[in-house]
């Protein structure tokens, strides 16, 4: 399964995941993108939905990012990744229970790169790191950005991770532009409409396809968390049955080695 982008409408995919579990489904394999990354790492490693969403609560703006201009950009995500810390510790990716992949791109090359090793806080704070607001994270000798610019979606790490049946949440579908009204509005908007663009592609890869409809909510507010993640729960239901078709399906003909999604 793979969590897309979304900023704070990240917070759908906790009624993604819920509306899963409560139909006794759960990833084999999870891959995310920015705020899709986030919520990937805590549940891959165990942190319990109801957890999620007590920090999902906090995560506004204010509490994820600190003012510190650079060169590069105008603030700093390492609260986030401090908030990472405080639930997994300094987990390894490739200690994850559910396999993962975490999307950042290379800023310096444009390459798109697909972090399986190394600490999760600092790949979860290079995946959302976006271009011109956050600080880039070096990984590798890499300067690494959000990875929503080549894949928000991230569905290609999956089939070589081994999954057979692919569901993806897209969080930016029908996404509505708004007038802007500062500079980071300006960054802000032209990243989404870029974004979209090489999404409606991407998307076409996946088995199954979660599009929760958050067009009428803000960028950046969490204090709407019971409807983000109630529209993620409904979104769910709705591909249930396809969901478990394919899985069956899989299961029939891989009755002992069968991965999903």
């Amino acid at each position: 399964m793979c969590l897309s982008g979304g900023a704070t409408r990240g917070l759908a995919h906790i009624g993604v995941l819920q509306a899963l579990e409560d139909n006794n489904i759960r990833p084999d394999y999870l891959s995310g993108t920015s705020i899709g990354s986030f919520a990937a790492a805590l549940y891959a490693f165990g942190v319990s939905l109801k957890e999620i969403r007590i920090v999902g609560k906090g995560m506004t703006p204010i509490n994820v990012s600190k003012l510190k201009l650079s060169r590069y950009a105008l603030f700093s995500n390492e609260e986030l990744g401090k908030l990472i810390q405080s639930k997994i510790g300094k987990a390894k990716i490739e200690d994850s229970p559910i396999p993962l992949a975490i999307m950042a791109v290379d800023i310096a090359t444009g390459e798109k790169v697909v972090l399986r090793k190394g600490e999760v806080a600092p790949a979860v704070m290079a995946s959302n790191a976006v271009p011109g607001l956050y600080r880039p994270i070096y990984i590798d000798g890499r300067m690494l950005v959000d990875g929503g610019i080549a894949e928000d979606v991230p569905i290609s790490p999956l089939k070589p991770m081994g999954a057979d049946v692919v569901v993806a949440v897209n969080l930016s579908a029908e996404r509505r532009y708004s007038t802007p009204n500062d500079i980071i509005d300006i960054i802000l908007n032209a990243i989404d409409i870029a974004i979209d663009e090489n999404t409606k592609l991407q998307v076409r890869q996946a088995d199954v396809l979660i599009e929760p409809q958050l067009s009428h909510f803000p960028r950046m507010d969490v204090s709407m968390i019971d409807e983000l993640i109630a529209e993620g729960y409904r979104s769910t239901q709705v591909s249930i049955e396809k969901i478990k078709l394919l899985l069956e399906h899989v299961a029939d003909l891989k009755p002992v080695t069968g991965k999903t999604h």
